[in-house]
């Protein structure tokens, strides 16, 4: 078997919701869920529909769970992906189903989907899931390690990876510098994927095919007093900013006004960073025979997957060497590609990524719903959140080709290329 006989025969994502920096004053759309219910909830939607849409699908069948997170501990911890099928459904997800959970920063939810693609090539299997969860609320980036060097023991890293360690935002600025960007451009395309998120959920018939509506515990917000037998339906991103849609010209002129966060005299702000949030989503993968035995069309299906470490400096660049290893491998270029997807952690690097392989950072092609930094980067699920956009505006749009990238702590990159028939 080989890899573009594995099909995508259903995806699904949660809304995102905001967490921000003082996620316990700003309490964002889903702060009083939790990592489990995301799971949970996510999972079973896409067996469910899954199931609408095939009688003879059996979940007993499904072969194993792998999903994506980052921050692994409290309720992210004990491997979510396993913890995921304990806690749902037993007529949608049987114990009989394995899980695993692995942390590559960004790159996990995407690695898990082509992790378990490439199992089903290998014939380990012919029904699998793969996804992620983030519960940024809870367990901002790089909690486990901050966690660590609070317990009371002693803890050394090595020197050599703290002389090449560098926050995500300083990684930015560098980025910014070598590839000398413009600040203005850097703010103009954020303003564009916050247009684009918008846009895409006013289009709501299409917007509700790929969201999975989640059931949240109401609270009072001012005293966190659980109100009993309530709850709110999240069914909407929260992050993205109609005003840029609306009244660009006043969101322009807000955006100049705010200052770099990272360096006095950078080009990273706010503005053109990534919104922080909570969210999960889950795709199923099937061999092509096993979705012809059932009767499922697939979605997209898979042309070559890649991945690449870098200058852990410049950790955002990983994405450009992942997708020549693509190009190179599939035989494609940039300029075949329908959809362009990379991850929005920080405008610079995408404009960086544009720049590289030649081509305008306003291309129509690149984000077409938005991306991180106006529906939000929830680290170890985006991967998977963005896959699910991907595939579903593949459809959507009748495209035929597409190329999904994403950064990663610690300077890897991840490159993922699809298409229809």
């Amino acid at each position: 078997m080989d890899l573009d006989d594995v099909v995508v025969v259903d995806a699904v994502r949660s809304p995102t919701g905001k967490s921000g920096w003082k996620p316990r004053k700003k309490k964002g759309a889903l702060y009083y869920s939790t990592a489990h219910e995301l799971t949970k909830q996510v999972i079973e939607d896409l067996v469910r529909r899954v199931m609408d849409k095939s009688s003879a699908f059996d979940p007993n069948e499904i072969d194993d769970l792998a999903w994506g997170c980052s921050g692994q501990m409290g309720e992210q911890a004990g491997n979510l992906g396993r913890i995921g099928v304990i806690i749902s459904d037993k007529k949608l997800l049987p114990d009989s189903v394995a899980g695993w959970t692995i942390d590559r920063y960004c790159n996990a939810g995407l690695q898990a989907i082509n992790s378990q693609a490439h199992s089903i090539a290998c014939g380990c299997g012919d029904i699998k899931i793969a996804g992620g969860c983030e519960f940024l609320s809870k367990y901002p980036m790089g909690c486990s390690i901050q966690a660590t060097f609070k317990d009371g023991r002693k803890h050394k890293l090595h020197k050599n990876f703290m002389k090449r360690s560098i926050s995500m935002g300083m990684a930015a600025e560098k980025i910014a510098a070598k590839w000398d960007l413009d600040r203005a451009d850097l703010d103009e395309f954020s303003a564009w994927s916050h247009r684009k998120a918008v846009e895409a959920m006013r289009d709501e018939d299409w917007y509700k095919k790929r969201i999975c509506p989640i059931k949240v515990q109401k609270y009072d917000r001012e005293t966190d007093k659980k109100i009993r037998g309530e709850y709110d339906i999240i069914k909407k991103d929260e992050p993205p900013r109609s005003v840029y849609l609306d009244k660009p010209e006043k969101a322009m002129s807000f955006m100049k006004k705010l200052k770099p966060r990272f360096k006095t005299d950078g080009r990273i702000h706010a503005g053109n960073s990534s919104a922080i949030v909570d969210g999960a989503a889950a795709v199923m993968l099937m061999s092509q025979k096993k979705a012809d035995e059932l009767g499922l069309k697939p979605m997209a299906r898979f042309v070559t997957t890649a991945v690449a470490g870098d200058d852990p400096l410049y950790m955002l660049e990983g994405p450009i060497p992942a997708q020549h290893k693509c190009f190179k491998r599939s035989g494609l270029r940039m300029e075949d590609m329908d959809i362009i997807e990379p991850n929005e952690a920080f405008s610079s690097p995408v404009l960086a990524f544009a720049k590289e392989f030649e081509y305008d950072f306003m291309d129509p092609r690149v984000n077409p719903t938005g991306g991180g930094i106006s529906i939000g980067h929830p680290i170890g699920c985006s991967g998977a959140l963005y896959f699910t956009e991907m595939v579903w505006e593949m459809i959507h749009q009748n495209h035929k080709l597409g190329i999904q990238t994403l950064c990663g702590g610690g300077g890897v990159g991840i490159a993922t290329i699809m298409k229809r028939d």
